[in-house]
Protein backbone atom coordinates (compact mmCIF):
# COMPACT_ATOMS: atom_id res chain seq x y z
CA UNK A 1 0.00 0.00 0.00
CA UNK A 2 2.78 2.32 1.29
CA UNK A 3 4.31 1.49 -3.05
CA UNK A 4 0.53 2.32 -3.96
CA UNK A 5 0.45 5.85 -2.39
CA UNK A 6 3.87 6.68 -3.73
CA UNK A 7 3.01 5.81 -7.46
CA UNK A 8 -0.22 7.74 -7.33
CA UNK A 9 1.58 11.30 -5.58
CA UNK A 10 2.86 13.75 -7.86
CA UNK A 11 6.35 14.23 -7.19
CA UNK A 12 6.96 17.39 -9.46
CA UNK A 13 4.94 19.63 -6.76
CA UNK A 14 3.80 19.91 -3.00
CA UNK A 15 1.44 18.06 -2.04
CA UNK A 16 -1.12 19.00 0.79
CA UNK A 17 -1.87 16.77 3.38
CA UNK A 18 -5.35 16.59 2.83
CA UNK A 19 -4.79 15.88 -0.88
CA UNK A 20 -2.11 12.85 0.85
CA UNK A 21 -5.04 12.13 2.83
CA UNK A 22 -7.26 11.30 -0.19
CA UNK A 23 -4.82 9.18 -1.85
CA UNK A 24 -4.29 7.00 1.11
CA UNK A 25 -7.97 6.28 1.54
CA UNK A 26 -8.84 5.60 -2.33
CA UNK A 27 -5.42 3.47 -2.06
CA UNK A 28 -7.29 1.73 1.06
CA UNK A 29 -10.59 1.45 -0.77
CA UNK A 30 -9.01 -0.27 -3.80
CA UNK A 31 -7.55 -2.69 -1.02
CA UNK A 32 -10.47 -3.27 0.57
CA UNK A 33 -12.10 -4.31 -2.27
CA UNK A 34 -9.77 -7.21 -2.84
CA UNK A 35 -9.87 -8.08 0.81
CA UNK A 36 -12.09 -7.02 3.80
CA UNK A 37 -10.52 -4.22 6.13
CA UNK A 38 -11.86 -3.93 8.84
CA UNK A 39 -12.81 -0.20 10.27
CA UNK A 40 -10.26 0.05 12.66
CA UNK A 41 -8.46 -1.62 11.33
CA UNK A 42 -8.29 0.71 8.01
CA UNK A 43 -8.21 3.96 10.65
CA UNK A 44 -5.35 2.01 11.69
CA UNK A 45 -3.73 1.66 8.34
CA UNK A 46 -4.80 4.88 7.21
CA UNK A 47 -2.58 6.66 10.09
CA UNK A 48 0.51 4.61 9.83
CA UNK A 49 0.23 5.24 5.57
CA UNK A 50 -0.12 8.99 6.75
CA UNK A 51 3.11 8.90 9.21
CA UNK A 52 5.22 7.36 6.97
CA UNK A 53 5.39 9.72 4.12
CA UNK A 54 4.80 13.45 6.57
CA UNK A 55 5.50 12.61 10.02
CA UNK A 56 8.07 10.11 11.83
CA UNK A 57 6.61 6.47 10.50
CA UNK A 58 6.25 4.25 13.00
CA UNK A 59 8.29 6.39 15.74
CA UNK A 60 4.97 8.86 15.58
CA UNK A 61 2.85 6.87 17.65
CA UNK A 62 6.00 6.48 20.28
CA UNK A 63 6.40 10.21 20.23
CA UNK A 64 2.33 11.04 20.51
CA UNK A 65 1.93 8.65 23.57
CA UNK A 66 2.03 10.57 26.44
CA UNK A 67 2.95 8.07 28.84
CA UNK A 68 6.35 7.31 27.32
CA UNK A 69 9.01 9.40 28.03
CA UNK A 70 11.97 7.70 26.41
CA UNK A 71 12.51 5.90 22.81
CA UNK A 72 15.60 3.51 22.42
CA UNK A 73 16.02 2.49 19.06
CA UNK A 74 18.46 -0.75 18.23
CA UNK A 75 18.55 -1.10 14.79
CA UNK A 76 15.56 -2.00 12.73
CA UNK A 77 14.05 -4.58 14.63
CA UNK A 78 14.55 -4.07 18.38
CA UNK A 79 12.35 -0.44 20.01
CA UNK A 80 12.49 0.16 23.60
CA UNK A 81 10.42 2.46 25.50
CA UNK A 82 10.51 3.80 29.40
CA UNK A 83 7.25 4.25 30.90
CA UNK A 84 6.46 4.87 34.80
CA UNK A 85 10.58 4.70 34.87
CA UNK A 86 10.45 1.08 33.68
CA UNK A 87 11.81 -0.08 30.14
CA UNK A 88 9.41 -1.79 27.94
CA UNK A 89 10.39 -4.15 24.48
CA UNK A 90 7.59 -2.65 21.65
CA UNK A 91 6.21 -5.05 19.00
CA UNK A 92 7.23 -1.94 16.36
CA UNK A 93 10.20 -2.33 13.97
CA UNK A 94 11.31 -1.00 10.77
CA UNK A 95 11.03 -3.14 7.75
CA UNK A 96 14.42 -2.10 6.66
CA UNK A 97 17.81 -0.49 7.51
CA UNK A 98 17.10 2.18 4.40
CA UNK A 99 13.52 2.85 5.93
CA UNK A 100 14.88 3.51 9.16
CA UNK A 101 17.93 5.80 7.82
CA UNK A 102 15.42 7.84 5.98
CA UNK A 103 13.57 8.97 8.77
CA UNK A 104 17.14 9.83 10.73
CA UNK A 105 17.79 11.89 8.36
CA UNK A 106 14.55 13.52 8.44
CA UNK A 107 14.86 14.33 12.10
CA UNK A 108 18.68 15.42 11.72
CA UNK A 109 17.92 17.63 8.73
CA UNK A 110 14.98 19.53 10.60
CA UNK A 111 17.93 21.02 12.96
CA UNK A 112 20.38 21.18 10.59
CA UNK A 113 22.71 18.90 11.09
CA UNK A 114 24.66 16.45 9.45
CA UNK A 115 24.70 12.23 10.12
CA UNK A 116 26.39 9.57 7.99
CA UNK A 117 29.12 7.10 7.69
CA UNK A 118 32.21 10.14 7.62
CA UNK A 119 29.74 11.99 10.50
CA UNK A 120 28.26 8.95 12.44
CA UNK A 121 27.25 10.86 15.61
CA UNK A 122 25.07 13.55 16.10
CA UNK A 123 22.99 15.27 18.57
CA UNK A 124 19.28 16.77 17.10
CA UNK A 125 16.49 17.75 18.33
CA UNK A 126 11.86 17.49 16.90
CA UNK A 127 10.09 19.69 16.70
CA UNK A 128 8.33 19.74 20.46
CA UNK A 129 11.67 19.83 21.91
CA UNK A 130 12.54 16.00 22.71
CA UNK A 131 16.33 15.59 22.50
CA UNK A 132 17.59 13.65 19.69
CA UNK A 133 21.04 11.08 20.05
CA UNK A 134 21.81 9.21 16.73
CA UNK A 135 24.56 6.70 16.39
CA UNK A 136 25.55 5.03 12.76
CA UNK A 137 27.02 2.52 10.97
CA UNK A 138 29.95 1.71 11.33
CA UNK A 139 29.90 2.76 14.79
CA UNK A 140 26.93 1.22 16.03
CA UNK A 141 27.36 -2.42 15.02
CA UNK A 142 24.06 -3.75 15.24
CA UNK A 143 22.53 -1.03 12.94
CA UNK A 144 21.67 2.67 13.50
CA UNK A 145 21.10 3.43 17.16
CA UNK A 146 18.64 6.02 18.21
CA UNK A 147 17.43 7.89 21.71
CA UNK A 148 15.08 10.31 21.89
CA UNK A 149 14.02 11.50 25.28
CA UNK A 150 10.74 13.25 25.46
CA UNK A 151 9.82 15.68 27.39
CA UNK A 152 6.79 17.23 28.80
CA UNK A 153 4.55 19.30 26.39
CA UNK A 154 3.33 21.53 29.74
CA UNK A 155 6.66 23.37 31.40
CA UNK A 156 6.84 21.60 34.78
CA UNK A 157 6.78 24.22 37.28
CA UNK A 158 8.13 23.92 41.26
CA UNK A 159 4.44 23.56 42.11
CA UNK A 160 4.06 20.59 40.40
CA UNK A 161 7.74 19.47 41.70
CA UNK A 162 5.84 19.95 45.25
CA UNK A 163 3.16 17.51 44.08
CA UNK A 164 5.75 15.36 43.34
CA UNK A 165 7.18 14.90 45.94
CA UNK A 166 11.07 15.81 44.40
CA UNK A 167 11.22 18.97 46.46
CA UNK A 168 9.40 20.34 50.06
CA UNK A 169 8.00 23.88 50.40
CA UNK A 170 10.54 24.87 52.77
CA UNK A 171 13.45 24.27 50.40
CA UNK A 172 11.49 25.27 47.49
CA UNK A 173 11.25 28.63 49.21
CA UNK A 174 15.02 28.65 50.18
CA UNK A 175 15.68 28.31 46.46
CA UNK A 176 13.18 31.01 45.24
CA UNK A 177 15.45 33.44 47.34
CA UNK A 178 18.47 32.31 46.29
CA UNK A 179 17.16 32.52 41.92
CA UNK A 180 15.68 36.46 42.96
CA UNK A 181 18.48 37.04 45.16
CA UNK A 182 21.12 36.60 42.35
CA UNK A 183 23.24 33.60 43.62
CA UNK A 184 25.26 31.50 41.05
CA UNK A 185 23.54 28.19 40.76
CA UNK A 186 24.86 24.60 39.26
CA UNK A 187 22.76 21.90 39.25
CA UNK A 188 24.53 18.71 38.97
CA UNK A 189 22.88 14.90 38.72
CA UNK A 190 23.31 11.53 36.14
CA UNK A 191 21.70 11.19 32.93
CA UNK A 192 17.75 11.54 33.26
CA UNK A 193 18.19 12.81 36.48
CA UNK A 194 16.15 15.94 36.13
CA UNK A 195 18.88 18.57 35.73
CA UNK A 196 16.70 20.74 33.05
CA UNK A 197 13.13 20.14 34.29
CA UNK A 198 14.86 21.03 37.92
CA UNK A 199 16.65 24.18 36.14
CA UNK A 200 13.32 25.62 33.99
CA UNK A 201 11.30 25.17 36.96
CA UNK A 202 13.98 27.94 38.77
CA UNK A 203 13.48 30.10 35.74
CA UNK A 204 10.18 31.14 36.65
CA UNK A 205 11.57 32.81 39.78
CA UNK A 206 13.87 35.33 38.04
CA UNK A 207 11.96 38.73 37.74
CA UNK A 208 10.03 39.36 34.94
CA UNK A 209 12.49 42.48 34.34
CA UNK A 210 15.51 41.03 33.96
CA UNK A 211 17.03 40.00 30.56
CA UNK A 212 18.33 36.30 29.89
CA UNK A 213 20.39 34.67 27.57
CA UNK A 214 20.07 30.87 27.01
CA UNK A 215 22.30 28.91 25.41
CA UNK A 216 22.36 25.30 24.57
CA UNK A 217 23.85 22.87 22.37
CA UNK A 218 20.11 21.48 21.58
CA UNK A 219 17.31 23.68 22.68
CA UNK A 220 15.22 22.17 25.40
CA UNK A 221 14.47 24.88 27.96
CA UNK A 222 11.54 26.07 28.31
CA UNK A 223 11.43 29.28 29.85
CA UNK A 224 8.42 31.03 29.75
CA UNK A 225 7.25 34.27 31.53
CA UNK A 226 10.37 36.25 30.29
CA UNK A 227 9.64 39.09 27.98
CA UNK A 228 13.09 39.75 27.59
CA UNK A 229 14.47 36.84 26.47
CA UNK A 230 17.26 35.24 23.94
CA UNK A 231 17.65 32.01 22.72
CA UNK A 232 20.97 30.59 21.35
CA UNK A 233 21.90 27.04 20.53
CA UNK A 234 25.33 26.36 18.92
CA UNK A 235 25.86 25.29 15.50
CA UNK A 236 28.00 21.69 14.27
CA UNK A 237 30.33 22.73 10.96
CA UNK A 238 28.68 21.74 7.44
CA UNK A 239 30.18 19.30 5.04
CA UNK A 240 32.58 21.34 4.16
CA UNK A 241 34.18 21.84 7.83
CA UNK A 242 32.58 25.54 7.91
CA UNK A 243 30.16 27.53 9.79
CA UNK A 244 30.47 25.70 13.36
CA UNK A 245 29.47 28.02 16.06
CA UNK A 246 30.16 26.52 19.45
CA UNK A 247 29.14 27.37 23.05
CA UNK A 248 31.87 29.05 23.66
CA UNK A 249 31.34 31.56 21.10
CA UNK A 250 28.06 31.92 22.10
CA UNK A 251 28.43 32.87 25.44
CA UNK A 252 31.83 34.96 24.13
CA UNK A 253 28.38 36.57 21.78
CA UNK A 254 25.65 36.88 25.07
CA UNK A 255 28.46 38.70 27.28
CA UNK A 256 28.07 41.68 24.79
CA UNK A 257 24.38 41.41 24.49
CA UNK A 258 23.83 43.04 27.95
CA UNK A 259 21.96 40.17 29.96
CA UNK A 260 21.18 40.20 33.52
CA UNK A 261 21.56 36.50 33.81
CA UNK A 262 23.08 33.40 31.14
CA UNK A 263 21.62 30.69 31.60
CA UNK A 264 24.06 27.56 29.77
CA UNK A 265 21.70 24.40 29.34
CA UNK A 266 24.52 22.39 30.12
CA UNK A 267 28.55 22.49 30.40
CA UNK A 268 30.61 19.04 29.28
CA UNK A 269 34.09 20.88 28.18
CA UNK A 270 36.32 23.88 27.82
CA UNK A 271 33.14 25.85 27.40
CA UNK A 272 32.67 25.77 31.21
CA UNK A 273 35.98 28.81 31.23
CA UNK A 274 33.80 31.32 29.23
CA UNK A 275 30.79 30.31 31.60
CA UNK A 276 32.93 30.73 34.71
CA UNK A 277 34.32 34.51 33.37
CA UNK A 278 30.93 35.59 32.86
CA UNK A 279 29.59 34.31 36.46
CA UNK A 280 32.81 36.38 37.89
CA UNK A 281 32.30 39.55 35.65
CA UNK A 282 29.16 40.59 36.99
CA UNK A 283 26.44 38.52 35.48
CA UNK A 284 24.80 37.22 39.02
CA UNK A 285 22.00 35.13 39.17
CA UNK A 286 23.47 32.86 36.10
CA UNK A 287 22.49 29.45 36.15
CA UNK A 288 24.04 25.81 34.19
CA UNK A 289 23.95 22.25 34.69
CA UNK A 290 26.12 19.11 34.35
CA UNK A 291 26.74 15.87 35.13
CA UNK A 292 28.09 14.45 38.20
CA UNK A 293 27.30 12.00 41.04
CA UNK A 294 27.61 14.43 43.65
CA UNK A 295 28.34 18.32 44.42
CA UNK A 296 31.69 17.50 45.40
CA UNK A 297 32.26 15.43 42.15
CA UNK A 298 30.88 18.34 40.28
CA UNK A 299 33.12 20.76 41.24
CA UNK A 300 35.93 18.79 40.45
CA UNK A 301 34.72 17.46 36.78
CA UNK A 302 34.52 21.33 36.53
CA UNK A 303 38.48 21.39 37.14
CA UNK A 304 39.05 19.11 34.46
CA UNK A 305 36.83 20.77 31.85
CA UNK A 306 38.92 24.05 32.62
CA UNK A 307 41.78 21.89 32.34
CA UNK A 308 41.09 20.85 28.71
CA UNK A 309 40.95 24.77 27.65
CA UNK A 310 43.81 26.62 29.46
CA UNK A 311 46.95 25.09 31.14
CA UNK A 312 46.89 27.33 34.59
CA UNK A 313 47.86 26.19 37.99
CA UNK A 314 44.98 24.42 39.95
CA UNK A 315 44.87 26.26 42.68
CA UNK A 316 43.77 29.31 40.29
CA UNK A 317 41.23 27.19 39.13
CA UNK A 318 39.73 25.89 41.97
CA UNK A 319 39.94 29.68 42.86
CA UNK A 320 38.08 30.65 40.37
CA UNK A 321 35.43 27.85 40.40
CA UNK A 322 34.98 28.77 44.70
CA UNK A 323 34.53 32.60 43.46
CA UNK A 324 32.17 31.72 40.49
CA UNK A 325 29.53 29.33 42.08
CA UNK A 326 27.50 29.88 45.06
CA UNK A 327 25.33 27.00 45.26
CA UNK A 328 25.12 23.52 43.72
CA UNK A 329 21.94 21.25 43.78
CA UNK A 330 22.35 18.01 43.53
CA UNK A 331 19.36 16.16 41.81
CA UNK A 332 19.08 12.16 41.70
CA UNK A 333 17.00 9.13 40.20
CA UNK A 334 15.78 7.25 43.03
CA UNK A 335 15.77 3.37 42.64
CA UNK A 336 11.59 3.59 42.81
CA UNK A 337 12.74 6.06 39.79
CA UNK A 338 11.55 8.99 41.49
CA UNK A 339 13.37 12.35 40.63
CA UNK A 340 14.33 14.18 43.68
CA UNK A 341 16.56 17.08 44.93
CA UNK A 342 19.08 15.18 47.32
CA UNK A 343 21.47 17.51 48.25
CA UNK A 344 22.05 21.41 47.81
CA UNK A 345 25.29 22.61 48.97
CA UNK A 346 27.20 25.92 49.52
CA UNK A 347 30.55 26.73 47.99
CA UNK A 348 32.54 27.75 50.68
CA UNK A 349 36.32 28.82 49.54
CA UNK A 350 39.17 26.74 48.86
CA UNK A 351 41.54 25.07 51.77
CA UNK A 352 44.11 23.11 51.05
CA UNK A 353 43.75 21.15 47.60
CA UNK A 354 40.10 21.19 47.34
CA UNK A 355 37.17 23.30 47.01
CA UNK A 356 34.94 23.06 50.32
CA UNK A 357 31.04 22.71 50.38
CA UNK A 358 28.45 22.83 53.06
CA UNK A 359 25.74 20.82 52.84
CA UNK A 360 22.52 23.08 53.66
CA UNK A 361 20.28 20.64 52.82
CA UNK A 362 20.13 17.18 52.21
CA UNK A 363 17.20 14.64 51.78
CA UNK A 364 17.03 11.81 54.32
CA UNK A 365 15.36 8.20 52.97
CA UNK A 366 13.31 6.97 55.72
CA UNK A 367 11.80 3.69 54.16
CA UNK A 368 9.22 2.97 51.46
CA UNK A 369 5.74 2.30 51.15
CA UNK A 370 3.78 0.94 48.23
CA UNK A 371 6.61 0.80 46.28
CA UNK A 372 7.74 4.46 46.75
CA UNK A 373 10.31 5.81 49.03
CA UNK A 374 9.44 8.62 51.48
CA UNK A 375 11.92 10.46 53.46
CA UNK A 376 12.30 14.18 54.54
CA UNK A 377 14.78 17.49 53.96
CA UNK A 378 16.49 18.01 56.88
CA UNK A 379 18.64 20.99 57.31
CA UNK A 380 21.99 20.64 58.16
CA UNK A 381 23.05 24.26 58.02
CA UNK A 382 22.54 27.86 57.55
CA UNK A 383 23.83 29.69 54.63
CA UNK A 384 26.78 31.92 55.38
CA UNK A 385 27.06 33.91 52.33
CA UNK A 386 23.61 36.09 52.86
CA UNK A 387 25.53 38.99 51.53
CA UNK A 388 23.10 38.81 47.96
CA UNK A 389 20.38 37.96 50.48
CA UNK A 390 20.62 40.99 52.36
CA UNK A 391 21.22 43.11 49.52
CA UNK A 392 18.12 41.68 47.30
CA UNK A 393 16.18 42.72 50.81
CA UNK A 394 15.74 39.44 52.76
CA UNK A 395 16.37 39.69 56.54
CA UNK A 396 18.81 36.64 56.83
CA UNK A 397 17.74 32.85 56.33
CA UNK A 398 16.83 32.06 59.93
CA UNK A 399 13.54 30.80 60.95
CA UNK A 400 11.89 34.11 61.31
CA UNK A 401 13.31 35.00 58.13
CA UNK A 402 11.53 37.83 56.51
CA UNK A 403 11.21 39.59 53.01
CA UNK A 404 11.35 42.89 52.31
Amino acid sequence: MHEQVLGKLDLTREVEDDELMEIILSVLEEQNKREYIPLHEKARLGKELFNAFRKLDLLQELIENEEITEVMINGTENIFVEKAGKIYRTDKCFPSRDKLEDVIQQIVAGTNRVVNEATPIADARLADGSRVNVVLHPVALNGPAVTIRKFPKDRITMAQLLKLHAVSAEVAEFLERLVKAGYNIFISGGTGAGKTTLLNALSQYIPREERIITIEDNAELQIQDAPNLVRLEARYANVEGRGEVTIRDLIRAALRMRPNRIIVGEVRGPEVIDMLQAMLTGHKGSLSTGHSDSPQDMLRRLETMVLMGMDIPLTAIQRQIASAIDIVIHVGRLRDSTRKILQIAEVAGCEGNEIQTRTLYEFQEQGEKKGRIFGEWKKIHEIANQEKLFSAGYQGMGENCSGV
